[in-house]
């Protein structure tokens, strides 16, 4: 199954041309299979943020919202808390399984890292990091799997239709 997703750049310094952390995922989003529908790029600003996402939200071709960047601890580091308040439920486990797999390539620096995912709309949003490494390891390590809907014993996939339940 084909999963849509649309891509948030998060950066007060890089383009469409030099964003290496979109590029990847953008490379790594076609190999799997999965559908691009929007990509942007955006300031790091929360009301910025959370103006794409929300729009992105009522649209119903996307499945999935990835963004890159902005999850570190300086001060305009705010896409976690952007996404924050757009959130229905958390998804804990995203964050802390990216960390684990985190320390085996930056060490104890994985500790840096608010990349989170929550469900928002019945739709799921992943805040990677914005480094190359993070992005790689977030996708080749976790999203590529969990977005396989042949993944066992199971994946994000197959929950899709029951997302919007009440």
């Amino acid at each position: 199954m084909r999963v849509n997703i649309a891509l948030l750049t998060v950066t007060d310094t890089r383009t469409l041309k030099n964003d290496k952390s979109g590029s990847i995922l953008v490379t790594k989003i076609a190999k799997a299979k999965h559908n691009l529908i929007e990509r942007k790029i955006c300031k790091d600003n929360k009301k910025d943020i959370k103006k794409i996402i929300k729009k992105w939200l009522t649209k119903k071709k996307i499945d999935v919202i990835i963004t890159t960047g902005g999850t570190g601890l300086t001060g305009r580091d705010i896409t976690p808390e952007a996404i924050d308040e757009i959130a229905d439920k958390h998804i804990p486990g995203f964050g802390e399984v990216f960390r684990t797999l985190s320390l085996k390539t930056v060490g104890t620096s994985s500790i840096q890292s608010r990349a989170c995912a929550v469900l928002a709309k019945g739709k799921y949003i992943f805040a990677l990091p914005g480094s190359s490494g993070g992005v790689t390891d977030a996708w080749d390590k976790i999203l590529v799997h969990q977005l396989d809907i042949n993944h066992k014993p199971c994946n994000f996939v197959e929950l899709f239709p029951r997302l919007k339940e009440k």
